[in-house]
């Protein structure tokens, strides 16, 4: 079963700022802010949501491509993907725009300004869900507005069952496209904030979102998640992390982790938390697709995480 994963690929670059932006931000002068800050430390990394997911993924042994429009600097990334055993089949290169960038800087209370740059992002809508390539599950992620709405509409028409993340998208869209995308998707999933604009949004409780789907994942970060499936509340318990170094991505991972049990055929309780411990695993590295283990290091952490084997 393999995976059409639709979202961002981004280059991130962080730079952390050694003291506080409060005490350089004068609150009577924001109005005519100017200010510089100093940047010791900066790293430059591969990101953006379908890139991550599709990462995730494949650390677990899934089958997944990633589809997006990337720009005319992509080749690191394309490389980066390919070491990393990541089909780039479709990602489609357009040679007048820059590949999608996030500029992102971290105060030392984890305070953070960012600047993002969507460049080729906003032409997803160029590409198509292919009906030929054996794609058999799909997820639709933060794009383009254009984008989620035409890929939704093609997995929907090509009888591809797929999970709805509007993540960062959610202020693209208003509560007529998440009607319509919530209706068309197999599975929804989102962050326990995300899920209470959904609410505001859609006029719809969780409930009857819950009722309208498969299933409706809750992520609720350090207080592990909730999986609204047939009536009920699956309570999916939270791993510990080794270190909390770099929250960026837990989101994609944990989606990864979603993926994964849905491709395997698992059920819930299994799949929700494979997804938790792939959050715990990637927060412990700074990062969005600088995590590794082995078959063997994964089955570990979850019976030392959950006190059970891992079957799947």
């Amino acid at each position: 079963m393999t995976a059409l994963i639709c979202g961002s690929v981004a280059y991130d670059t962080v730079m952390v700022f050694e003291g506080e932006f409060k005490d350089h931000i004068l609150a009577d002068r924001i109005h005519m802010l100017n200010v510089a800050f100093l940047v010791p430390a900066l790293r430059r990394n591969f990101g953006g949501c379908a890139g991550n997911i599709a990462y995730n993924l494949k650390l677990l042994g899934g089958d997944g491509k990633v589809m997006a429009t990337v720009g005319h600097d992509f080749g690191p990334y394309r490389a980066w993907m390919h070491d990393n055993g990541l089909p780039a089949d479709f990602v489609r290169e357009l040679a007048d725009e820059y590949t999608a960038q996030a500029y992102i800087t971290t105060d030392a209370a984890n305070n953070q300004i960012t600047a993002f740059h969507p460049g080729a992002m906003n032409r997803a809508h160029l590409n198509e869900v292919p009906r030929s390539a054996g794609i058999t599950l799909g997820i639709v992620a933060p794009e383009s507005h254009r984008g989620m709405l035409e890929h939704a509409s093609q997995f929907a028409a090509a009888d591809i069952p797929f999970v709805f993340d509007p993540g960062q998208a959610m202020t693209l869209l208003g509560g007529e496209d998440l009607r319509g995308l919530i209706g068309q998707a197999s599975w929804v999933a989102v962050n326990d904030y995300e899920a209470s604009l959904l609410v505001e949004r859609t006029g719809w409780g969780l409930a009857d979102i819950a009722d309208k789907v498969q299933a409706l994942i809750v992520t609720r970060g350090a207080e592990g998640s909730h999986i609204h499936v047939g009536g009920r509340v699956i309570e999916i318990p939270p791993v510990k992390a080794a270190a909390v170094a770099d929250p960026t991505g837990c989101g994609d991972a944990y989606r990864g982790g979603l993926l994964y049990g849905l491709q395997r055929g698992l059920d819930w309780a299994v799949t929700g938390r494979i997804a938790s411990l792939m959050g715990a695993l990637k927060i412990a590295h700074h990062g969005t697709q600088n995590h590794r283990f082995g078959r063997e290091e994964f089955a570990r952490q979850y019976r030392a995480a959950f006190g059970v084997a891992l079957e799947a």
